[in-house]
């Protein structure tokens, strides 16, 4: 009797802590279809006074949170996924009015639910997680699955895309991660799943730009050895800073339709080596860059490059080498490429080593024929020759530069669509870029010229045709 005087005294002080009162003892007795004398027109103490004890019991377990014991031990075993996680990119943007917002949800599902991989999916062996403008879909039958999905995808988009600008386009981002997680019932009785698999591919999406695909080290390199595309549209990019101070190795997936080249720089893992001496990021600012583009076989776009950099050493000690970094859509060896490296009097200068001779990226350094003493200036012309089928290029100003200029030359009978845009290197937003590039129409070319002042480190522009 002691006992359930205490408890029913319990019960009156939390329920009394808690705002509680007896339509909520009512609501409980309901709840259980518990047969009692309990009336609605007694009040609590009353209504407790009448309960059975067991009851009574359970009551003051459920408020004092006892009854939670033992229901946090997980007794399933993990089951590993195969994952693709997408959202909108600037979903939540104040500025965008919700319901535009709702509209490219709705679209994203759709074009989600066309895409061939998603149709033929095995109900069985999927996970289909919404997460508000986006979707996390797991597959546990296929690495290739989150790939062929977003490759299928992005094409959709793209074509949807098309008659629409601005704010009105669907942009996305995609992470790509196999791992484990576990699966745990929600409060609607539904499957849901937590775990390391779901959780670094989230994080690796926070890390892609505008319309990126990207997929960590340990589903690409798997997913590249097996078949001769995978190898063609899945490249390395480097290491990049998650959480918790630990780095992730990823990779860009990009091809024919789909996908983003340029890759946000932010949390990339900058490693200090002995290469870096001779890059002009550290070494050298620009006082005039000339990025000259002249279409030589409009059927190919192979296109002569001419870059012609003055270059100032800003560094403490003499130098006596340049590194130069140069990108194509076409994979071509770097003995192919016609690369050729004059100083200012006309000199040839020396390649003395070749760092990257990556299919579609290669790096190199080049000796100059006297050192170059801190302060003094150097005109370096180098030129090569690679296909642009994707009618684009990318440049980014490796240090400050003071004067940039841009010329663009193609046989007047091919149409060109002329645009330049600057990149935002952290997420890979690409917004036009003022002043306006001007177009001259001559008798047997068409030429566009753009030309910038006072650009900053990284900054980077896409210059389309």
């Amino acid at each position: 009797m002691i006992k359930r005087i205490n408890e029913i005294a319990e019960i009156l002080a939390i329920l009394n802590d808690t705002k509680r009162g007896k339509d909520w003892l009512m609501q409980e007795v309901k709840k259980h279809r518990l047969k009692s004398q309990v009336k609605p027109s007694m009040n609590s103490f009353e209504m407790l006074k009448v309960l059975p004890n067991d009851f009574v019991s359970n009551l003051l377990k459920g408020l004092r949170g006892d009854d939670i014991e033992g229901f946090e031990d997980v007794q399933t075993l993990t089951k590993t996924f195969h994952w693709f996680f997408t959202d909108i990119v600037a979903g939540s943007n104040p500025k965008i009015p919700t319901k535009d917002q709702v509209r490219k949800i709705v679209v994203l599902n759709e074009l989600i639910s066309r895409t061939e991989t998603f149709g033929k999916r095995d109900p069985a062996s999927t996970v289909i997680l919404p997460t508000g403008d986006g979707m996390a879909i797991g597959f546990s039958d296929s690495p290739e699955k989150p790939i062929r999905l977003s490759i299928e995808l992005h094409k959709l988009l793209n074509r949807y895309n098309e008659s629409r600008s601005g704010v009105e386009k669907l942009l996305i981002r995609i992470g790509i991660d196999m791992g484990p997680v576990y699966l745990v019932k929600d409060l609607n009785d539904k499957d849901n799943v937590w775990g390391p698999g779901i959780i670094l591919t989230r994080r690796v999406m926070d890390l892609a730009g505008d319309m990126n695909i990207f997929a960590s080290a340990r589903i690409a390199e798997d997913t590249r050895k097996l078949s001769p595309e995978y190898m063609e549209i899945i490249h390395p990019i480097g290491d990049y800073h998650i959480k918790h101070g630990e780095e992730l190795q990823l990779y860009n997936i990009y091809g024919d339709g789909f996908g983003n080249r340029i890759a946000p720089r932010s949390k990339k893992v900058e490693k200090l080596t002995e290469d870096k001496l001779v890059k002009p990021a550290y070494n050298f600012a620009f006082r005039t860059i000339d990025i000259v583009l002249d279409v030589t076989e409009p059927s190919t776009m192979l296109t002569h490059h001419t870059w012609v950099w003055k270059l100032e050493n800003i560094s403490k000690e003499p130098k006596e080498q340049v590194h130069y970094i140069i990108d194509g859509d076409k994979e071509r060896e770097f003995k192919d490429l016609n690369v050729t490296v004059r100083d200012e009097r006309g000199n040839s200068l020396e390649i003395v080593t070749v760092d990257a001779n990556k299919p579609t990226h290669k790096e190199f350094n080049v000796k100059l024929r006297n050192p170059m003493l801190p302060k003094q200036t150097k005109t370096l012309k180098m030129e090569y020759d690679w296909e642009e089928p994707d009618r684009s290029f990318y440049y980014r100003v490796a240090s400050d530069c003071k004067e940039f200029t841009y010329l663009f030359s193609i046989a007047k009978e091919n149409q060109i669509k002329t645009r330049v845009l600057r990149v935002d290197a952290e997420t890979g937003y690409r917004v036009y870029a003022s002043p306006n590039p001007v177009v001259k129409y001559l008798d047997d070319k068409t030429i566009v010229s753009w030309s910038k002042t006072n650009l900053k480190s990284f900054d980077a522009y896409q210059f389309q045709w």
